[in-house]
């Protein structure tokens, strides 16, 4: 019999990448209260990750539960997803023109067979420095993104260079993820 696999997460970036990976799943995300004693950012989006795909894999001991967790670290400071469109336009204007970093941590569990990987990737992102005027289109656009930008919006021109994996800033390191995801059977 072949398990289902589960992405606990509603991230429409990540859903769109396993779709073009040709994985077939199912969206369930997890529900937890996002929070960490873990101060190192590699520490924090596995934790993250491995606590969202845990919650998941309880309800679904049957299946293998995929999740993720995505930060962007800038001066070793974590910036989230900004709250309102305040802190939307504070972490833009802290985002112009830097260098900043972007973890995403992946988590997968097969309660079955009692397999289970956590791993993270890092990319740097370097930002172009714009004019006030440029960065206003920027304020309150992407609330529901760590560091409040997109790297894979095509009319995002706020991101110069990416530096590893483009698609660790996306949400998922897709490099990674393949050499893992042989270890569970799956194919794609």
């Amino acid at each position: 019999m072949k398990k289902q696999i589960i992405l606990a997460s509603a991230s429409p970036r990540r859903i769109s990448l396993l779709k073009e990976m040709g994985i077939t799943f199912k969206v369930i995300p997890s529900q937890i209260k996002e929070s960490t004693h873990f101060i190192k950012p590699s520490c924090i989006v596995r934790d993250l990750a491995y606590q969202k795909g845990i919650n998941i894999s309880k309800v679904y001991p049957n299946s293998i539960v995929l999740s993720a967790d995505t930060i962007v670290v800038l001066n070793k400071k974590i910036v989230g997803k900004p709250k309102n469109m305040k802190e939307s336009n504070q972490i833009i204007r802290e985002l112009n023109g830097s260098f900043h970093k972007v973890y995403t941590g992946v988590f997968i569990i097969d309660n079955v067979s009692n397999k289970q990987i956590c791993f993270y990737d890092c990319a740097k992102v370097k930002m172009k420095k714009l004019s006030e005027q440029e960065l206003g289109k920027f304020f309150g656009k992407n609330m529901d993104k760590a560091g409040g930008y997109a790297v894979q919006d095509t009319n995002d021109s706020f991101v110069d260079k990416v530096y590893g994996d483009y698609y660790t800033v996306v949400g998922l390191p897709i490099k990674k993820l393949k050499k893992e995801l042989k270890h569970f059977n799956i194919c794609f």
